[in-house]
């Protein structure tokens, strides 16, 4: 039986003897464990050739998502000193940029006495910005009464018929309005930067900015150690509180609907002084206005009917504060008829509270 299978398979290996060497060979001369060899080295090539395609592969993926992945963002430009020029003394014109307007706002900077850290009040003028050469700076003696005192005084041009607030839309007349970002966080982080200050600050406004003052307060709370308003209207969202606001803008052609949105609607009552009074709670607040008679505390051109209201809007405000405990100076004078000699006397009478409020 073995001699004839040496035979088949010489017959199927020509050339080869019966019990040869070579007979022991698998498959006419190749080794008997060349297949098990092959078998390893096809594997061994076909893992190669997989991990190669799994590399490229990985990588082609990765550069065709990266072209859907947006790069990370350049970092949004923060405030910062477009210029200062000299204005005489101490004073100095501030140019500071405002990423939230997307423009360049001049303050006019009473720098502090003491030439150590101090305090910040910010002064706030009236219904024209200062751009119509009305203002603290032009029309009272804010540059000697300060002189000697250690705090630095710091008042922002420009906001005409804004309110001084951040509306919810740009204003085809008042342009694109966000006076709050810039007057809550904006200009002071660069005042803070560029003046030696203690953190503590104040804010005042006169007559349009009265209220806006008193709003800034509420709406951002802790950023002012003290406020007060002169001559101003702390508003309400009601229909004679929208009224109010309302004419102020449209006296400056702007639509008061840009403002806050739908006259008394959510935006209308997220300004609501009355509403909100409770955030002026461990804040120092200054309030006064006149009855609108002109008296000797007067000095140019007044508004009896506009003081007249003044009146009865701090008077109706201050009724509030009290109503809920939270303490204000208020000042009710028999005379006065909004003018600028009132203003100054009003800012020297609450300078005292003011400055003790902040630690000036």
């Amino acid at each position: 039986m073995t001699r004839r299978r040496e035979t088949r398979r010489a017959a199927r290996c020509p050339g080869s003897a019966p019990g040869s060497a070579r007979a022991q060979r698998n498959r006419c001369g190749r080794p008997k464990y060349r297949g098990t060899l092959l078998r390893h080295e096809n594997g061994y090539k076909a893992e190669v050739r997989w991990k190669y395609l799994f590399a490229v592969s990985s990588a082609a993926l990765v550069a065709a998502v990266s072209l859907f992945v947006p790069s990370p963002a350049a970092a949004a430009p923060g405030p910062r000193v477009d210029a200062e020029r000299p204005l005489g003394g101490r004073a100095v014109a501030l140019d500071v940029f405002s990423p939230a307007m997307n423009r360049v706002i001049t303050n006019r900077v009473i720098p502090a006495a003491g030439g150590g850290p101090a305090p910040t009040i910010y002064l706030l003028t009236g219904i024209g910005g200062g751009t119509d050469g009305i203002s603290w700076w032009d029309d009272t003696d804010v540059r000697q009464f300060f002189a000697d005192k250690n705090v630095n005084v710091v008042m922002p041009i420009g906001g005409a018929y804004t309110l001084y607030t951040d509306w919810h839309t740009d204003d085809p007349v008042l342009g694109r309005a966000r006076w709050q970002t810039y007057l809550t966080t904006e200009l002071p982080a660069v005042v803070d930067a560029r003046f030696t200050t203690t953190g503590r600050n104040a804010i005042a406004g006169v007559s349009m900015s009265g209220g806006s003052a008193v709003d800034l307060a509420i709406q951002a709370p802790g950023r002012y150690q003290a406020v007060a308003s002169y001559s101003g209207c702390p508003w309400s969202a009601d229909a004679a509180g929208v009224a109010m606001v309302g004419a102020q803008v449209l006296r400056g052609g702007g639509n008061p609907g840009n403002m806050w949105g739908p006259p008394g609607g959510p935006g209308w009552q997220a300004h609501d002084a009355f509403r909100h009074a409770s955030r002026l709670a461990g804040t120092a607040v200054y309030l006064s206005a006149a009855s609108g008679i002109p008296g000797t505390i007067d000095r140019g051109w007044g508004f009896p009917p506009v003081e007249a209201v003044a009146s009865a809007c701090t008077s109706a405000f201050a009724g509030r504060l009290a109503q809920i405990g939270v303490g204000a100076v208020h000042i009710d004078r028999p005379a006065g008829a909004h003018t600028w000699g009132q203003f100054e006397y009003d800012l020297h009478d609450s300078w005292p509270y003011l400055a003790r409020a902040i630690g000036a």
